[in-house]
């Protein structure tokens, strides 16, 4: 394994939007005052979408120029993980125990999913062909809604070798190819688990004695998964191998401008990850900003 340290793309840790030079887009895109952002969703095209958990506030921006705006003021608890298909945003509501679908021109809410009725943390999305899979950090199962217009919501509870315990338990996710699959990092015990979209049985991926702790969101491009380790400031490289039963960490990625991001999205070559700050005690005027790299 290696550790990479990135050099920043340039442009200063905090201040005003960050404007890229000679038409290139910003390293660095600064969010509202207060807003304490946690996930991230992009396209289509160059936008990028950002949840508040203070409010549930969904603020759009435009990556070219780093200027942006809040589209939808939220209910009043928190937007986490997102994901965009087309027009819509599907939004998890971490305490709320819900999950909304935005209009992503509009803000408008066009469903709104009571996942559960009990005490919930519904963590981060992923959208498959079935549905849009929520992960819930709180008790040991998955929930999944429609992708189109008003439907059931499937509870689909978790077994096999994924254990629960206090703390967060299961946060990022993504899907395999064709969907039966899905990745899951269990941000208290720093484990991959693979699991049968149909049957729920979780199966650990063998990272060969390294840790995803603290692990985060999750993103996946082709055997290359991103895992973001909010409170170590890192991003983790795992090659995985073609079943995704095994995996080894390549390169831990890392920025001197990291100040606990919690997710990943790619827009074009670069990756966009926002700055929670949780170290930091969050006022209405605490600044908060999105990060730029290329892996």
């Amino acid at each position: 394994m290696t550790v990479g340290l990135l050099v920043p793309l340039g442009g200063p840790a905090h201040g005003g939007t960050v404007h890229g030079e000679h038409g290139r887009s910003p390293d660095r895109i600064a969010l509202p005052d207060g807003f304490q952002p946690e996930g991230i969703a992009t396209g289509p095209g160059a936008v990028a979408f950002f949840g508040s958990r203070a409010t549930g506030a969904i603020y759009r921006a435009d990556l070219r120029t780093g200027e942006g705006r809040v589209i939808s003021p939220g209910p009043g608890t928190p937007s986490l993980g997102m994901k965009t298909l087309g027009r819509k945003l599907f939004v998890a509501g971490g305490t709320g125990g819900d999950a909304r679908v935005v209009d992503t021109r509009t803000g408008r809410v066009l469903e709104s999913y009571t996942l559960t009725e009990r005490p919930a943390f519904v963590n981060d999305v992923v959208i498959t062909r079935s549905g849009a899979w929520f992960t819930d950090s709180t008790n040991p199962v998955l929930y999944r809604v429609p992708l189109h217009g008003h439907g059931r919501v499937k509870t689909l509870p978790l077994s096999g070798d994924i254990e629960f315990g206090e703390g967060i338990n299961a946060n990022g996710i993504v899907a395999l190819r064709g969907g039966r699959s899905l990745l899951v990092v269990q941000s208290n015990t720093g484990k991959l688990f693979k699991v049968d979209a149909r049957s729920g049985a979780a199966e650990e991926v063998d990272l060969h004695g390294e840790s995803l702790a603290n692990g985060d969101g999750l993103l996946l491009e082709g055997r290359t998964l991103y895992a973001v380790q909010n409170r170590f400031n890192t991003v983790a490289v795992v090659e995985l191998n073609g079943k995704a039963t095994e995996g080894r960490v390549v390169r831990r990625l890392t920025d001197p401008r990291f100040d606990v991001p919690t997710t990943v999205a790619r827009s074009g070559p670069k990756l966009y990850l926002p700055n929670a700050r949780f170290t930091t005690p969050p006022t209405p005027e605490t600044p908060y900003d999105v990060i730029a790299i290329r892996p």
